[in-house]
């Protein structure tokens, strides 16, 4: 479906039969938002935009600002392909406005648009590729469990994987809603599963990971289970990450290929790597934003927890794929898939362009296995480690004047503020392993 104009989305409605639109949007924490409303208001929505109340949105303005305005981004619409017996609904990603027409800095959308402006600025488009795992669980009682819905390991086929005709339900859904699906499979842990999707520039794949969330969530509810994309739900097993596939394209095509450059990468490529290695601790609050995501960043699991790049070697946080000419990326590897990713791809795309300008040296690649490296030889290579948890990580962030600019201090300061009230809330938090360590011995 190729809607391109208000007058493509109208004839669509007409098309289709459509009865309500949902127009959705993100508050800062990734969460989407949506409002529903009647066709009968479309002309409305298309011209004017739809009225809601911003006080009451994670991160968002305070209720004396309350008035905040959506506008629909008529190139997303869809129409969403369950329970179309009570009438087909259709959904718009919107963009979030002030009443006087001005674009909300605090909306995570405009965040990255932003950036790619600059980065256009600079001749540059910036694509971006996700790996996003999630969990299926049972339910109980109609409750989500941590009980796994199977119990294959990667790879895995039927009897072991019980989830494949869901899978295939959740690609069907995410084809039919013009998604280009590369693959799916069973990952390594219990009732743990990755879908992938082809590449797009940043704005399109960001609003393509929202849908993902909200399809993956709602094929598995349909199916009695439960899907989360809570980045370590079980102890002792590995957890789920977003790893993102990155490249700039210039008007010469793949800017971070050079045939004739050291692993045919230009120094393009390698600056990037530079100024994302040179921020990725306060990256990393924006990454990895929760309390949880740092029970999976810690060594044995797969994650990447060392501060370093590589060629292919995947023990690096930032690593380079095999595949070149076009398809020259890299791939960074700590981001989960709990983040906000608009939020998450600016940061990552405002730390590379300040690589490219200022011609930031990543240092040497490390290509020996850093997980199986002693604490010594790692500090003769210089190999630092990721934060290891939100506070410290948010600490960076705090003092990054450079993410500060790329996020707007609303964003910036709204992060803080909710990654440290989190940290401060786990903190006081007395949890099952205190008291079954504790309780009896003292």
């Amino acid at each position: 479906m190729n809607i391109h104009t208000k007058e493509d989305v109208i004839k669509a409605i007409e098309q289709y039969d459509v009865k309500f639109i949902r127009l959705q949007f993100s508050d800062i924490q990734g969460i989407v938002k949506d409002v529903e409303i009647p066709v009968t208001q479309i002309e409305k929505a298309l011209n004017e935009g739809i009225s809601f109340d911003g006080s009451s949105i994670e991160g968002f303005v305070r209720i004396d600002e309350s008035d905040m305005v959506l506008k629909p981004d008529v190139s997303t619409f869809a129409i969403l392909p369950w329970n179309q017996e009570k009438g087909v609904v259709a959904r718009m990603i919107c963009d979030v406005h002030l009443p006087n027409g001005e674009p909300f800095e605090g909306d995570p959308r405009y965040v990255l648009k932003k950036m790619l402006r600059e980065a256009k600025e600079m001749g540059y488009e910036f694509n971006v590729g996700p790996e996003l795992e999630f969990f299926m669980f049972k339910k109980e009682n109609g409750e989500a469990t941590t009980k796994p819905h199977d119990f294959g390991r990667y790879f895995e086929f039927a009897p072991a994987d019980l989830a494949e005709d869901i899978r295939r339900d959740i690609v069907l859904t995410l084809s039919d809603l013009n998604f280009d699906i590369e693959a799916s499979h069973h990952e390594v842990a219990f009732g743990q599963h990755e879908i992938d999707f082809k590449y797009s520039d940043a704005l399109t794949t960001a609003d393509n990971v929202m849908t993902f969330k909200y399809v993956t969530r709602t094929i598995a509810k349909l199916h009695g289970l439960h899907a989360t994309f809570m980045p370590k739900p079980i102890y002792g097993e590995n957890g789920s990450g977003m790893h993102v596939n990155l490249s700039l394209f210039g008007k010469d095509g793949n800017a971070f290929y050079n045939p004739n450059g050291d692993m045919e990468i230009s120094d393009i490529a390698r600056w990037f790597v530079g100024g994302v290695l040179r921020h990725i601790r306060g990256i990393t609050a924006v990454t990895n934003p929760i309390v949880n995501s740092y029970k999976r960043l810690v060594p044995g699991y797969e994650a990447p927890v060392y501060i370093s790049w590589s060629g292919a070697n995947r023990t690096s946080l930032i690593r380079i794929p095999a595949a070149r000419g076009n398809s020259t990326r890299l791939e960074l590897r700590n981001p989960d898939p709990s983040c906000n990713p608009y939020i998450a791809f600016a940061a990552i795309l405002g730390a590379g362009l300040e690589g490219i300008r200022e011609k930031i040296d990543p240092g040497k690649m490390v290509e020996s296995n850093i997980f199986e490296l002693s604490d010594q030889e790692r500090a003769r290579l210089n190999i630092d480690t990721l934060p290891s948890m939100i506070n410290e990580t948010a600490s960076h962030l705090e003092k990054d004047e450079l993410l500060r600019d790329v996020l707007g201090p609303h964003v910036h300061n709204n992060i803080l503020r909710i990654a440290k009230a989190e940290w401060e809330d786990y903190r006081i938090q007395v949890h099952d392993w205190e008291v079954n360590r504790y309780l009896n011995s003292i």
